[in-house]
């Protein structure tokens, strides 16, 4: 085992150089954000769907498109409105007068990385088609089922502030996203620097530093990261902790939890934290690669009672309460 993990830790190195040079690459635009551009990549080496929280104007759309375009990776840029309809995601049959038939014309979802901006202002029928997408990496069109190239990932905006016009997406699609990132102001020094940099009209070009087969090669070898067993209870823990409280010595949190987390959350943190040590160059997963993604994880697949909210208790609040009390190994 020694002898494996040892080769193992020298494939992550070598397979994981182009990290760091995408990092270095999106940062000559993107200032900071370095929490929301690992969140991408580990869903681009997972291929599990990102949830992008935060308000106007902090890169999230720029930070995107721009790991795309590192990455040589084919995308595409879908504004949800309330008026949307399936088709325009997904596409719809054609008639074609010179040959008497119907033939199908791709929607944007047809391509690597989809960027669903303003996610929730879309209605359910646009939110079911994208779910189709999501969950089975194909889409229906007409009576034929096409299936979506590999990578292929979902990253979707959400403002936290407006409410009118929007649409709550529903558990189930909640449930498909693999992490949800909080995306936050920039600090002083970094407000700074992104007034130095964008007080101009000139536009910074990325270099491409991995190509789409450099990326699928990655991901192959990141699930190959070694999970001790002692790893895989902590996180059966960490979980069974959001929906029996009382059994793992969290009786605080019975009235605060009305749904806890799914297996689906089980599998993601185990993912996600192989992709967490890829990222950082081991072949390994620790308690501390666990501990840094289980906010993005679980904040989104809990759901709290009135009685929390009437306590200004929210999803992190409970993570903490459970990562604070479950014993790492």
């Amino acid at each position: 085992m020694d002898f494996n993990l040892m080769a193992l830790n020298e494939t992550i190195k070598k397979e994981s150089v182009f990290v760091d040079r995408m990092l270095k690459e999106v940062a000559k635009v993107v200032v900071g954000q370095r929490e929301m551009l690992e969140g991408i990549l580990m869903g681009l080496l997972t291929g599990g769907h990102v949830l992008l929280e935060g308000v106007p104007g902090l890169a999230k759309t720029l930070t995107i498109s721009s790991v795309a375009r590192a990455i040589d990776l084919g995308f595409q840029r879908v504004q949800f409105t309330p008026d949307l309809l399936p088709t325009d995601l997904i596409g719809t049959m054609i008639f074609n007068p010179k040959t008497g038939e119907f033939a199908p014309r791709r929607g944007p979802v047809f391509t690597n990385i989809v960027l669903a901006d303003e996610i929730n202002r879309a209605p359910a029928k646009v939110q079911s088609a994208l779910l189709e997408a999501m969950a089975e990496k194909q889409v229906t069109i007409g009576d034929t089922s096409y299936v979506l190239e590999k990578p292929f990932l979902v990253l979707a905006t959400q403002n936290p502030l407006e409410q009118e016009g929007t649409y709550p997406l529903p558990e189930a699609q909640m449930d498909r996203f693999m992490f949800k990132i909080i995306v936050n102001y920039p600090k002083r020094a970094e407000e700074m620097e992104i007034l130095n940099r964008m007080s101009t009209d000139k536009l910074t070009a990325i270099e491409r530093v991995c190509t789409r087969e450099d990326l699928l090669r990655a991901r192959d070898t990141a699930d190959q990261i070694y999970v001790d067993d002692k790893i895989k209870n902590y996180i059966v823990e960490l979980v069974m902790s959001t929906r029996e409280p009382k059994e793992h010595g969290l009786a605080q949190l019975i009235p605060l939890i009305e749904v806890g987390a799914s297996p689906r959350a089980t599998i993601s943190l185990t993912r996600a934290s192989k992709a967490h040590a890829f990222i950082r160059g081991r072949g390994y997963v620790t308690a501390d690669d666990v501990k840094g993604i289980a906010y993005h994880v679980l904040r989104h697949r809990l759901l709290l009672t009135y009685e929390a909210e009437a306590e200004n208790m929210t999803t992190d609040g409970v993570v903490k309460e459970i990562l604070n009390h479950v014993e790492v190994p």
